[in-house]
């Protein structure tokens, strides 16, 4: 992890012609705008079906559950049957889930399509990941090709925000099927071009039984995993009001889940080696805080807008843009040169400046602070997530990238799903300043610590290039 603002080697340009390279963008960008799309279109989604808008937002948590599970699950597919196939595999299940959804009239139909969005865009980042890592390898790279994972992050991560926006426009040109049927074309571009230019894996072992299969990918450990990450979910979007027995079944399927993963040959996760590997938890949970905090100024503060200083949702969205703009050409910048120390830190520094902004918006606040203010978010969004990216890909080996990868996506997720969870405590019964300076203390508390973690690891500290 070497830390240098020189340019990337020649070596680097050759092996990842843009061939190679834009349909792992196109498929990894699917994710996070497939996450905000939906915002949008919630009300005219609940007219259109005759149900209270409420309920639509398990539309959301329907993705969330899916990424937050396919995620890692994607990753090790992809280490035992090729990233080629996966990626080609999750592209389907988008392209079926667009066309359901955009074809649904009930609440039932529009959430299967949801969970065939989110498990399929998930195979985007983790396959892409384990692919670049192949191509780094065989081109004889010493060092994380840092341009291409700087387009990696944009296509993955700081396009969220653009969501927004593009779904307002989607849902007042063409109505709210617009947001599942954008999928089809993308889907289909995606598709076209990953089987043109993306190299086929190689031959996979077979199994002889459906058991020798099972064994492989620790379909037991897979199955165990998801029921504890959904129960967890589900208690996260019970708040303010917690339902204990969820929790109660959090708790039983997690220790189910590492007595499981101790005990098998081919752990799905392999916890002895993760517990072992303090510097890639770090890396985990600094991902965490930040995406926490993000995404609870990028909902938090939208709503906050749109009830309490009544702006429309469409002009909300263009107030939040500034955000994503910043992080896109930070993150390209941060890293082409495979930057880490620094930006860790400013990032940090950054989060909780914003978040002490927050602190102080009252509905007298001019809109132009407000930007300014969220787009100091977009300095963490972009620094962090390509500082972090460029740090577990040399944390783990190459036979571990893809559920590694796979984690961080989730690790991303569970701060987003928590941001969820600290706007639904904050935000009850009502919308006003004082709730929102009460969701800014917060943030200013974990972004603190966020800043403690990066100082207190010894190996990001004792870099000596900036």
């Amino acid at each position: 992890m070497n830390e240098s603002n020189s340019p990337q080697p020649t070596e680097s340009k050759k092996a990842f012609d843009w061939r190679f390279v834009t349909p792992l963008y196109i498929g990894s960008a699917l994710n996070p705008v497939n996450s905000s799309f939906i915002a949008t279109a919630l009300v005219p989604i609940a007219a259109a079906i005759n149900v209270p808008v409420g309920q639509t937002a398990v539309l959301v948590a329907a993705l969330y559950m899916a990424c937050i599970v396919a995620q890692p699950a994607a990753g090790k597919l992809s280490e035992a049957f090729g990233p080629r196939r996966v990626f080609l595999a999750g592209i389907l299940a988008v392209l079926a889930g667009g066309v359901l959804g955009g074809l649904g009239h009930d609440l039932a139909t529009l959430i299967v399509s949801r969970v065939l969005i989110g498990v399929g865009t998930s195979t985007g980042y983790p396959s892409a990941m384990l692919l670049i890592r192949q191509r780094a390898e065989s081109a004889g790279l010493t060092e994380p090709p840092g341009g291409v994972l700087g387009g990696l992050v944009i296509a993955g991560m700081a396009t969220a925000v653009i969501g927004l926006p593009i779904g307002g426009f989607l849902v007042a040109a063409w109505g709210w099927q617009s947001v599942f049927f954008i999928n089809v074309p993308l889907a289909l571009v995606a598709l076209i071009m990953a089987v043109s230019w993306i190299p086929r894996d190689p031959p996979f072992r077979s199994t002889k039984t459906l058991r020798d299969l099972a064994a492989r990918i620790d379909l037991a450990g897979i199955t165990v995993f998801s029921g504890a990450m959904i129960a967890l979910l589900v208690f996260l979007m019970s708040l303010p009001d917690p339902d204990w027995v969820v929790l109660g079944v959090v708790i039983l399927l997690g220790l189910a889940f590492v007595w499981w993963e101790g005990h098998v040959s081919q752990p799905f996760i392999d916890l002895h080696l993760l517990a072992t590997n303090r510097p890639l938890i770090l890396t985990y949970v600094r991902f965490a805080l930040a995406m926490l905090c993000v995404y609870t100024v990028m909902y938090g503060v939208t709503q906050w807008l749109e009830i309490d200083k009544n702006i429309s949702c469409a002009d909300a969205g263009f107030i939040i843009l500034p955000m994503s703009i910043i992080s896109i050409v930070l993150a390209w910048l941060v890293s082409r040169r495979n930057l880490v120390r620094t930006p860790l830190i400013v990032s940090a520094v950054a989060c909780l400046a914003g978040s002490a902004g927050v602190f102080l918006f009252t509905t007298a606040t001019p809109i132009i602070w407000i930007v300014v203010i969220t787009a100091i978010f977009g300095i963490t969004m972009g620094m962090c997530a390509s500082a972090n990216q460029t740090t577990f890909y040399t944390q783990v080996t190459a036979d571990q990238i893809g559920t590694a990868s796979g984690l961080f996506r989730t690790f991303g997720y569970f701060g987003s799903v928590a941001s969820s969870a600290l706007i639904a405590i904050f935000f009850n019964p009502d919308v006003s300043d004082q709730s929102l300076h009460s969701i800014a203390a917060v943030l200013v508390i974990l972004s603190v610590v966020g800043l403690l973690i990066v100082i207190a690891d010894r190996k990001i500290m004792v870099l000596a290039k900036v």
